[in-house]
């Protein structure tokens, strides 16, 4: 049932989202995209979720690609439909009007590294490891990866780990900037929560329209982006966070935000 294959648990305040093939290393094939895409869609509406946790099942991997024997007799038209697929539930991702922490908790390959991408900040493991091997398959990445990686780490680096096709540990990947922190694996999701729980504790309506400035501003030159923050900084103005935040400064004393 594709309702397995991808879990879901909301612990006070906070989403959990695993991926749950652990036998195939969480591979996403188009059963497993959709199930997410459910879930992201069910999160959005969900008003007691206020950061969501992204990872994979077991020990092994976080994700460790697409599927392979599915992809391997797609027709052009299939694997462009696979793509379209990937690149959508990653975007809606990206959308989510809430924080994301990719907690990545061993191999994140192909559409792994591209799905953590998506996220808004990525957690790792240091037994982590990450790439963008599909050129030794004959193709290259098709869930985003050719435009996330150009912005997230320039373009020379973005060809460098998709011509190569190499495996990058998690401490190499933090010193490229392809993720924002390391951490015993045993602390993992410890650690996962405890940036969850700190987001939580500030303006999270702050936060969303932050996250959209962000999107929306990075796809355009500095003076349209200059207009978008302009206009979602005045949104912030329509807020009681915003009167609470500033009273609460005011008034030195720690605030209560209530998301509205």
């Amino acid at each position: 049932m594709s309702e397995e294959l991808v879990l879901f648990q909301v612990e006070n305040g906070i989403g959990i989202i695993t991926i749950n093939r652990h036998k195939a290393l969480n591979a996403l094939n188009v059963e497993v995209l959709k199930a997410l895409g459910k879930i992201l869609d069910q999160v959005r509406k969900d008003e007691s979720v206020k950061v969501l946790i992204l990872t994979g099942a077991g020990e092994k991997a976080f994700v460790a690609g697409a599927d392979i024997s599915e992809m391997k007799n797609f027709s052009p038209i299939q694997a462009k439909e696979f793509s379209q697929l990937g690149q959508g539930i990653f975007r809606s991702i990206e959308e989510l009007p809430k924080p994301v922490i990719a907690a990545v908790n061993g191999f994140a390959l192909g559409g792994g590294t591209e799905l953590a991408i998506s996220c808004d900040y990525i957690l790792a493991s240091e037994n982590a490891v990450f790439g963008q091997p599909e050129v030794n398959l004959g193709i290259f990445p098709g869930f985003g990866g050719t435009q996330r990686l150009v912005k997230h780490l320039g373009k020379m680096r973005a060809k460098e780990l998709c011509f190569f096709g190499e495996r990058i540990p998690a401490k190499r990947a933090l010193e490229i900037g392809l993720c924002n922190e390391v951490v015993e694996a045993g602390r993992l999701m410890e650690r996962a929560k405890e940036l969850a729980k700190k987001l939580m504790e500030k303006g999270l309506l702050a936060i969303a329209l932050c996250k959209q400035a962000i999107e929306q501003g990075s796809d355009l030159d500095l003076d349209k982006g200059l207009l978008v923050e302009q206009t979602l900084f005045g949104l912030c103005f329509d807020t009681q966070d915003q009167k609470e935040g500033m009273s609460a400064f005011l008034e030195k004393r720690k605030p209560g935000f209530s998301g509205k």
